[in-house]
Formats: C-alpha cells, structure tokens, sequence
C-alpha cells in the first residue's frame, strides 16, 4: 500500500514538474487535433455567431490545451470544408439556419441530419425579432394578421431561407387559418444583411422588418419624429427563454420591457391551442465519419465547463441564454424542431 502510495505521489510531483496540467492529461486522452479549425455559417466577425462561438471555443480550448480556432468563412464554405474533414481537424457551429435553408429549398443546404453529424447544443440568441416604424399603423402582430384578413398587403423584408424567414412563414400561417385565402397579402421583401433591411424601412419601402434586439434595440430609443425610429412588435423567443436573460435586458430596453412582445403577450398562432414560439439556437456540427471518441471528447468537455458555471455569465453578458445539450440529446432535439417547422412550410406551400 505505501509503495502504491508512493508511486502515485511521485506522479503528481512529476506532473506538477513538468507542467502538465489536469486539462493536458484529458487533451492526451482526446483524439482531436492539436490544431482544431472551427467554421461558422457566417462571414462576419462582428455578428451573433462569430460573438457566440468565441465563447464557447476559447474555453474548450483551454480545456482540452489544444489550439482552436474559430474561422467566419460563411455556409456553403462551412459545409464543404466539414465534408472534407473526416480527421475531425474542422468542426462546425451554426444556428437553426443550417436545417431551415434545406427546408425552404435553398441551393446548396444539404440535410444536416443525414450528410452530418449533429453535435451539442450551446447557446441560444433570445433576440431574433420583428419590427415596425414607431408611427406605423400597426400597433401589434395582431393588427397585422387584421390587416392582411382586410385585404391590405403587408411587406415584410426578410433574408430567405434562413431563421429570418421562419417567423414570416408562421406569420403567413397564422392568416391562413383565420383567414383562408388572405395570406398572400404578407408579402416578403427578400434581401440581405440587417443594415439592407433597415434601410428598406427608413425608406417606407416596407412596413415590417426582421430584426434582432441586439441590431436593432438603439433605433428603438430614438423619438418618434426620427426617420430612423422603430419599435419591436415581436420577439420569437419562448417566455421562459427571454426570462433566463439578466434582468437589465440589451441597451436601454429591461427583461420587463422585452417579455411584452413575446408570447402569451403577443399571439402569432401555430394551430388552434398553440402559439408559434423560435429560439434561435446554435450547435456543433461534425464531418459523418468523425470518431466517436472525439466527439464524446468535446461533449464531456463542454459538460465540465458548463459545470463550472463561469461561461453561463459570460454568455448572459452578450445576450446569449446558455443552451448546452450533449451531442445524442440535442441531435434528437433539433430534428424534432426541424419536423416541426417543416410542418409549417409544407402547409404554406401546399
């Protein structure tokens, strides 16, 4: 027993000598590469998803002592250097975005879930939004599903096939069912970039715009008189979603405020006993043939650091809910919205 005793002392002192520390022990034990390549589906190092990844690859890298970084090459570049890793040296993060393109028909979005595997889940951004001019005419969601029953057209700019494009989608839907045949007077305006979307409502060439809380909260507090003044008229978070963000809310808009645009405040209905709620929700994506052994390796990694509790304030301080699911229960998860969503779309195009 003491010569057992010793030896596992003398390791500890070994370790202690040579500098390796608790997380090199676990990195040694973790087929991943020393050097780990992170692509997101987005181009821009300023947006939620670059801001989102960071995060959560900063402390993983850490945590596995590897190098990891974190690459703003957009979708389609995404998805090919993922296809073309199957070392397990590039991995992927993006958002629902990933499987609503595929659903929507978009060029070059294959299914995730069969040509991929769906890794864990890490964060979700409660600010995805809709918005309107602070003198429009529309005071609610409702007053819009009213004016298109009334046979007004309603445009609604929206960047296709994306997470922006959902909420229009359930929209549309929710005039469909109250009034069959109307829904063709919301109309999408189809463009890119938030700064494109709000320009098209400076300009009054459209009367809603997707948007975001974190974009576009500071137009929110401009007086009425403002061209470039806007107002939130909904929020697609669930309730319980925007109430675990801190109390303070984004800018000078408080969780109070914020929790009155989304449901049961604002009602876009999805069925008869159901209102359409979207969390906007970000997750690892891996190469078919990556190994398992790597892939269980992020996931207990990302369970200690979500265990220890730091990363969640850090991801509260940017707007972000922590989110994390390991790789089997969030792949289950998400195909289940993937089919729910999927629902909504194919009912619109039938």
């Amino acid at each position: 027993m003491k010569a057992i005793w010793n030896k596992a002392c003398l390791a500890v002192v070994v370790s202690a000598a040579i500098g390796v520390s608790a997380s090199a022990q676990a990195a040694d034990d973790c087929p991943l590469p020393g050097n780990l390549r992170v692509v997101i589906g987005s181009t821009s190092t300023g947006g939620d998803t670059y801001q989102n990844s960071s995060i959560v690859v900063d402390r993983l890298a850490d945590k596995l002592d590897i190098n990891a970084k974190v690459d703003a090459v957009g979708v389609m570049p995404g998805f090919q250097a993922l296809e073309r890793s199957r070392h397990g040296n590039t991995v992927m993060i993006f958002h629902d975005g990933a499987y609503l393109g595929n659903l929507y028909g978009v060029n070059g979005y294959p299914d995730i879930f069969s040509k991929f595997i769906v890794g864990p889940t890490i964060a979700i951004n409660p600010g995805n939004a809709y918005l309107v001019p602070k003198d429009s005419p529309y005071q609610s969601m409702s007053d819009i599903i009213e004016a298109a029953g009334d046979g007004k057209q309603v445009k609604v700019a929206i960047q296709p096939g994306s997470v922006s494009e959902i909420g229009f989608s359930a929209l549309k839907n929710a005039v469909r069912m109250k009034y069959p045949g109307k829904e063709g007077n919301i109309v999408a305006v189809n463009t890119g970039s938030q700064a494109d979307k709000n320009q098209l409502l400076f300009d009054g060439a459209v009367d809603v715009i997707n948007g975001s809380v974190q974009a576009n909260e500071q137009y929110t507090q401009l007086p009425a008189d403002d061209q470039k003044a806007m107002r939130f008229v909904w929020i697609t978070a669930r309730e319980k979603t925007i109430a675990e963000t801190d109390e303070a809310g984004m800018g000078d808009t408080t969780r109070e405020q914020l929790l009155q645009y989304v449901t049961p405040n604002v009602s876009v209905p999805m069925s008869a006993d159901r209102d359409f709620t979207f969390d906007k929700e970000f997750f690892f994506l891996y190469n078919k043939d990556m190994d398992p052994a790597a892939i269980e390796c992020i996931d207990d990694a990302l369970a200690e650091i979500y265990d220890e509790g730091e990363i969640q304030q850090q991801q509260k301080r940017s707007f972000f809910v922590p989110d994390f699911k390991p790789s089997q229960e969030a792949a289950s998860y998400l195909k289940e919205k993937n089919d729910q969503y999927q629902t909504i779309i194919s009912d619109l195009n039938g």
